[in-house]
């Protein structure tokens, strides 16, 4: 394996042969629906909400988006079912958390609270290393 820096800094690992390890379909499609997820902002800012608190009221998050409980609601229904977010419900309250057993690792080193780049971004088997 040959290890390169691109332009930011980041290493780059390909097979000595200049060949592209396979990737399977599933990193693909699972890929596509979190960047299709994150492309909205009101979806982003949650994430960011909910990676910095743990864990969120769907009213907590209504106040700080500034928008009605109905379309925070749809937006964390998308969330939920693309396996990003999970619910815990107490008594009529629902309160929601980032799922870190699918894509935790990688919203947490995306959202961390630091303003460095994070290191390290691990998605599925591939690791993006990041020396700046």
């Amino acid at each position: 394996m040959a290890v390169k820096t691109n332009k930011r800094g980041a290493e780059v690992t390909k097979p000595s042969s200049g060949a592209m390890p396979p990737v399977s379909d599933i990193v693909i499609r699972d890929l596509v629906q979190v960047f299709r997820l994150l492309s909205d902002e009101t979806r982003l800012r949650i994430l960011f909400y909910l990676v910095q608190n743990q864990e969120l009221h769907v009213t907590d998050l209504c106040e700080r988006l500034g928008q009605t409980q109905p379309a925070v609601s749809h937006h964390l229904a998308l969330l939920r079912v693309s396996g990003l977010i999970e619910a815990r419900r107490e008594g009529k309250h629902n309160f929601y958390s980032v799922r870190t057993d699918v894509f935790g690792e990688l919203l947490v080193s995306l959202f961390s609270g630091s303003d460095e780049v994070p290191k390290r971004i691990k998605f599925h088997d591939f690791t993006l290393t990041y020396n700046g």
